[in-house]
């Protein structure tokens, strides 16, 4: 059973850095495409960053301040986020199995993967 765990969210102010992690269980973590979504207050879910195959993505909102990685042996994403904003606040999601349509990404319904969540503020 596939299993996505975040942690290290929290409260920060405009300007502060937090590095969000995510523990991934039941399937070859460096074999998928993995990333991070938000979902800020009221908004849909979109995605921030993803790693696939090496490569690495990010959406025009997180480029230059957020770094995603990856540890292979410990099976375990990361996102290291710098400079954040107060538009940065909201639901910090894992998730496996992305699919791509253009500069797109998503988690198909069948062989996609979400975690809980962790909730990020930042206050100005």
């Amino acid at each position: 059973q596939v299993q996505l765990e975040e942690s290290g969210g929290g409260s920060v102010q405009a300007g502060g850095s937090l590095t969000l992690s995510c523990a991934a269980s039941g399937f070859t973590a460096s074999r998928d495409y993995m990333g991070w979504f938000h979902q800020a207050p009221g908004k849909e879910r979109e995605w921030v960053a993803v790693i696939a195959s090496g490569s690495r993505y990010y959406h025009a909102s997180a480029k230059g301040r957020f770094t995603i990685s990856q540890d292979n042996a410990k099976k375990t994403l990361y996102l290291q986020m710098n400079s954040l904003k107060p538009e940065d606040t909201g639901m910090y999601y894992c998730a496996a199995g992305l699919e791509n349509a253009g500069l797109r990404w998503y988690v198909p319904g069948d062989g996609g993967y979400w975690g809980q969540g962790t909730q990020v503020t930042v206050s100005s």
